[in-house]
C-alpha cells in the first residue's frame, strides 16, 4: 500500500520559506540540501509517521537545468504566486515500485527518473514539462533507494500532520485517478461548486497550535 511521503511548500527563496513557517509553526525548519540536476534546494522537517514537509526554492547559485524544473517552479504563474508568499503547492506519494505504478496508472504521472541529494537517492516520476499534476491536486510519486525512510533522520520539532484535504469541483474524476495510483486513502476529498477553484489544505499540529496551510491564498 502506498503512503504519504511529504507535502511541498514553494518559496521565492529559502529564507522567505523558512521565515513563513517559523511565523506559522513557531519552529525553524532545518536545511536539507541541493538538487544539482534541478538547480533547486530545500529545508525539511518531519511531520510524523514517516512523512515530512519540504520547503523548496530555485537555487540562485545552481546552473540552470536543460529541462524544466519540477513543481512548476519555472512558470510565470508559480513565480508570481510565491513572490506574494510561500504556499503549499502539492504532495508526494511513496511507492515500492515506481515503474510498475507508472505503467498501471492509466494516466501520465511522469517518467521515473533517478535523482539524489547528498547520501539520499530515489526515483521520481517527472513530467517532461515540469508541470504540477492536476494543478497540484494529484501527487507526484517517489520510490526511495535509501533506507530507512529519510524522515526518520529529520528533526522533530513537535509538528504533526493531522489531515490532508483536496477541495475539488470534480471529486469523482479526482477520486478515480487517486485510486488508480493507490493514493485515495491518503487524503480527504471535499466537493466544491463548479464556480469555485480547487485547492489543497494541510492541517498540522504545531507549537503555535493547529495551523492550516493552503495552496490558495
Amino acid at each position: 500500500m502506498n503512503s504519504l511521503d511529504h507535502i511541498v511548500i514553494a518559496a521565492a527563496n529559502l529564507q522567505q520559506g523558512v521565515d513563513y513557517l517559523q511565523r506559522s509553526f513557531g519552529v525553524e525548519i532545518p536545511p536539507g540540501g541541493k538538487h544539482q540536476s534541478m538547480a533547486t534546494h530545500n529545508h525539511v522537517m518531519q511531520l510524523g509517521n514517516d512523512a515530512y514537509i519540504e520547503v523548496i526554492a530555485i537555487d540562485p547559485t545552481g546552473e540552470p537545468p536543460r529541462h524544466p524544473r519540477w513543481f512548476g517552479l519555472d512558470t510565470a504563474l508559480m513565480r508570481a504566486a510565491i513572490h506574494e508568499q510561500p504556499r503549499l503547492i502539492t504532495w508526494v506519494v511513496n511507492t515500492a515500485d515506481l515503474s510498475l505504478l507508472a505503467n498501471q496508472a492509466g494516466f501520465d504521472i511522469g517518467t521515473p527518473t533517478s535523482l539524489s541529494r547528498g547520501n539520499l537517492s530515489w526515483e521520481f516520476a517527472l513530467p517532461d514539462d515540469g508541470r504540477l499534476l492536476g494543478d497540484g491536486m494529484l501527487p507526484y510519486c517517489i520510490q526511495w533507494r535509501s533506507s530507512p525512510h529519510p524522515a526518520q533522520g529529520m528533526v522533530d520539532n513537535g509538528c504533526l500532520l493531522q489531515q490532508l484535504t483536496i477541495h475539488h469541483n470534480r471529486p469523482r474524476w479526482l477520486n478515480d485517478r487517486l485510486d488508480a495510483i493507490d493514493a485515495g486513502h491518503l487524503v480527504d476529498i471535499e466537493p466544491l461548486a463548479d464556480n469555485e477553484t480547487s485547492y489543497l489544505s494541510a492541517t498540522i499540529d504545531t507549537p503555535n497550535g493547529t495551523v492550516v496551510l493552503r495552496s490558495s491564498s
